[in-house]
């Protein structure tokens, strides 16, 4: 349902501002998660002068939001819990009355489809190539015992029924909680990557620890089943993180809590070609809003500034920062108090 909107020059300037046969195209296309102005050229076939400009008039409207980091430059729909709330709910409904089956719509999404097998491919050549030292890659950034600590810390010392690890890469995050839950299971897409982690479980002898290959994007999972859900150093691999938020918060039992490890913003562009990073890290108002929209309770943000052990490149300039969220998924009301009706009243 749209919401209602603030003021009359809103809703017209937004209006005006979609009233255009490119721009419903990438409105249509920003629905399925965010793209820098070069894949939407290349979608749309247009240049990238005439498709900047009509960025730049949506976002103005409120109706797009702009992330710049280092050269790149992302889009996608703004978020309507966000400032400019109205035309970005506008946004949205104008996108959900767009026929998928027309006809520039199909043709449209079949090439984003292409775009993003190949984006995977290359992440997956990464993954493949590198899966063997990944641990010792992520080493490069901050030493993994003092980020542990922490996530120990966060979690606390209770029982955990079902942890899920989305991501899992090497299995670290099962192995980091082994002896607190009762089951873990650990996604990933990489088949190397999961034969490196039932090596490394295997080892452990954690029997109650498992993984499988899956899209985080649509966990197989049951809604409502994990007591703890964790993405450690992985939204930055992703085409759209507030996706990959809400199907963590939908695996969450009430109070169930989602763990996120990320880059703090960073200007280190080699990261994206030598390392297949989509994203130069994330802020916190970004993480925390959209943990917000899936409904999720932030509990704490913690800063991880890097060592000296931990430089990327041995200098100073290299170094990167993490930060740690720590959401919770809301439990449920209690029941409200039933009034007895007439009938129910005891008698005296």
């Amino acid at each position: 349902m749209l919401k209602a909107v603030t003021s009359i020059d809103t809703i017209l300037a937004a209006l005006r501002a979609a009233a255009d046969p490119t721009r419903l195209r990438l409105l249509a296309l920003l629905s399925g998660g965010e793209l820098t102005v070069s894949e939407m050229t290349q979608i749309l076939g247009q240049s990238q002068p005439r498709v900047s400009r009509h960025l730049k008039l949506m976002g103005e409207a409120g109706l797009l939001e702009r992330l710049r980091e280092g050269s790149w430059v992302f889009y996608r729909l703004a978020e309507p819990v966000r400032e400019g709330g109205s035309a970005a709910s506008l946004a949205r409904d104008l996108v959900g009355r767009i026929s998928q089956t027309d006809p520039t719509i199909a043709r449209d999404a079949e090439r984003l489809a292409m775009v993003r097998a190949a984006r995977a491919a290359q992440a997956e050549a990464y993954f493949r190539a590198n899966a063997e030292r990944w641990d010792q890659l992520r080493a490069l950034h901050l030493p993994d015992r003092d980020v542990e600590r922490v996530l120990r810390d966060l979690v606390g010392p209770g029982e955990i029924g079902l942890h899920v690890d989305l991501g899992t890469g090497t299995g670290r995050m099962l192995l980091l909680f082994a002896d607190q839950v009762t089951r873990g299971l650990g996604l990933d897409v990489s088949h190397e990557m999961l034969t490196v982690a039932r090596t490394a479980l295997e080892a452990r002898g954690a029997g109650h620890l498992t993984v499988r290959q899956g899209d985080i994007a649509a966990p197989p999972i049951e809604a409502g089943a994990a007591d703890l859900v964790t993405l450690h150093l992985v939204l930055h691999y992703l085409d759209d993180a507030g996706s990959a938020l809400a199907e963590a918060a939908r695996l969450l039992r009430p109070g169930g809590r989602l763990l996120i490890v990320d880059f703090a913003p960073h200007e280190l562009e080699f990261l994206r070609e030598d390392h297949a990073h989509r994203r130069l890290g994330f802020d916190e108002r970004e993480i925390t809003a959209l943990g917000t929209a899936a409904g999720l309770r932030l509990v704490r943000t913690v800063h991880l500034p890097p060592s000296a052990e931990g430089a990327t490149g041995g200098g100073t300039d290299d170094r990167l920062t993490l930060t740690v969220w720590l959401f919770e998924a809301a439990a449920p009301l209690p029941p409200a108090p039933t009034t007895p009706t007439w009938d129910e009243t005891p008698s005296r």
